[in-house]
């Protein structure tokens, strides 16, 4: 009887570690409540509207807001991104 409830307890536990349970879905870092529509929305909004600044990210629904912030976030690390890349391409032109 012992061994029954080992084995069962040992079948269990690996079930439980190789599928957690509502494993929560994400978009850009944020979490997604059900789907990640809002967020996606949010962030096709932003890209169609060429958004630069989270202050845009006003609407009614916070997962909308939340898609947008991540396509402003993203934005601004591409930016910061070619820059680094552009002054590090400047430093070696001077030194010809």
């Amino acid at each position: 009887m012992i061994r029954i409830l080992v084995v069962a307890g040992a079948l269990a536990l690996a079930g439980f570690v190789a599928a957690p349970a509502n494993a929560q879905e994400t978009f850009h870092s944020y979490d997604c409540t059900d789907d990640c529509s809002g967020h996606e929305a949010g962030y096709d909004w932003a890209a169609r509207n060429d958004i630069t600044d989270e202050r845009d990210c006003d609407g009614d629904s916070r997962s909308f807001n939340e898609g947008c912030q991540a396509y402003v976030e993203e934005q601004a690390d591409d930016a910061s991104r070619n820059n680094q890349s552009d002054h590090g391409n400047d430093d070696e032109d001077g030194d010809e």
